[in-house]
């Protein structure tokens, strides 16, 4: 991933130089374990422990030669312990080393993800109880419906959230496992009792039945989990930048000082966080759709998953981080134009209390088609002609004997009543 959407502490997960360091740590933890059932000296295991080194620059200098960066990982290092060396890569072929190192860098991870999966969750919370009681006009298919709160619209970006928070969980978790089965996936050249003791040193589980590789299933599930947790932030920043727009301009993102919406234009203050989350999310979708193309390999194995992965698995992994982050920015510091909101509940001169109307016309002992009809043409009026759908509907009862509670009928809070519930479930996410 590029630097510019890189946060120091995931993208320090991906370095060369971690890699390099993950393949040190499985090919010791084998000479260990090999040591431990009698198979290598254990002055020999120590020896490589000890003496164990490479670079960065060394290893790439080897692989020119072999065209294989194990092999030249390996050459570097067992040259660098000396005589002992002979025990590096013991019994081992590349994919073992590969994925095994591969799961605990996911591991280390995921802790970076799920911790800014549940900051964002907890965000939305905190804002959603917030306005609890803030009213605005709710939407469909990007027409007033009825009011409701934005208190309660956040906390369902805020259960969003948390499925996500458990979804990464799971599936960071299922990718979490190493093998040492060899070239086929057969134990012919190390035991399974080798591999469950370096297994056991690293913290990863065993996978079940590996071929050369672990099944890449696993991997595709984890891009999928990030993409649909991307899809999440996306729909936050989306509704975000709706209402940003100027004719809506009932939230808007946090605008540092100093900070310049358009080269151009001095009064713009550009949507551009939500904005970015967007197309963002669009990347996390393309490369949830390499991992379900590296599935299917040849036999036990063969790597046209390998170029795809070197590229989809960091970057997947820190640009979720990132857009985390700025989703998380936006929700706990995005600016709520509370009067705006009851402005814009006023847009259609009170046809949105059009339900309410006529239920309560059906409560009177109206027929509900006539019901329906007297109030669907009162409704349109009013928003057509700028004049309040009370008035109207008033006029229009006025003397038929059918009389309704208007004040009742045009509360806006009665739209709420029932939101504790709701607020009793996100409660009780905490």
């Amino acid at each position: 991933m590029i630097g510019r959407y890189t946060r120091e502490e995931i993208g320090s997960v991906w370095t060369q130089r971690r890699k390099l360091e993950g393949w040190l740590e499985v090919e010791l933890a084998v000479t260990d374990a090999l040591a431990d059932a009698g198979i290598v000296p254990a002055a020999d295991a120590a020896a490589c422990r000890e003496r164990a080194d490479f670079t960065v620059e060394a290893v790439a200098e080897r692989e020119r030669t072999t065209s294989h960066d194990v092999a030249a990982f390996v050459d570097v290092v067992a040259a660098s312990i000396g005589p002992e060396g002979r025990w590096i890569h013991y019994g081992l072929t590349s994919s073992d080393v590969l994925d095994t190192a591969l799961a605990a860098q996911v591991g280390a991870a995921g802790e970076i993800v799920v911790a800014g999966a549940r900051a964002y969750r907890d965000a939305l919370a905190e804002r959603a109880f917030e306005h609890r009681g803030t009213v605005c006009v709710g939407r469909t298919h990007g027409i007033h419906a009825e009011p409701t709160s934005f208190g309660l619209r956040l906390a369902g970006f805020a259960f969003e959230a948390d499925r996500n928070v458990e979804r990464l969980e799971r599936a960071f978790v299922d990718a979490r496992r190493g093998k040492l089965s060899g070239a086929v996936g057969t134990y012919a050249s190390l035991p399974p009792a080798v591999e469950a003791a370096v297994m056991k040193r690293l913290g990863l589980e065993i996978e079940d039945a590996s071929t050369q590789i672990v099944p890449r299933d696993r991997h595709a599930e984890l891009l999928s989990a990030i993409a649909l947790a991307g899809a999440g932030l996306e729909r936050f920043a989306t509704e975000v930048r709706n209402l940003q727009r100027t004719e809506v301009r009932e939230v808007e993102e946090p605008f540092g000082r100093g900070q310049k919406g358009s080269s151009a234009m001095p009064h713009k203050r550009n949507p551009i966080t939500t904005e970015r989350i967007t197309g963002l999310a669009r990347v996390l979708r393309g490369y949830a759709q390499a991992g379900l193309e590296n599935v299917a390999l040849w036999h036990e194995r063969d790597i046209s998953h390998s170029g795809a992965e070197r590229v989809i698995l960091p970057d997947a992994t820190i640009a979720l981080d990132y857009m985390q982050h700025l989703a998380t920015t936006v929700a706990a510091g995005m600016t709520v134009h509370a009067d705006r909101m009851r402005e814009n509940l006023e847009l259609t001169w009170g046809a949105i209390y059009s339900q309410r109307a006529l239920t309560a016309l059906v409560d009177a002992g109206l027929g509900r088609d006539e019901a329906y009809r007297l109030v669907q043409e009162n409704a349109q009026r009013a928003w057509d002609e700028r004049t309040p759908f009370r008035d109207l509907l008033a006029a229009a009862l006025a003397g038929s004997g059918d009389e309704i509670d208007l004040d009742a009928v045009f509360d806006p809070n009665a739209y709420l009543i029932h939101a504790g519930e709701v607020f009793a479930r996100l409660e009780a996410l905490g």
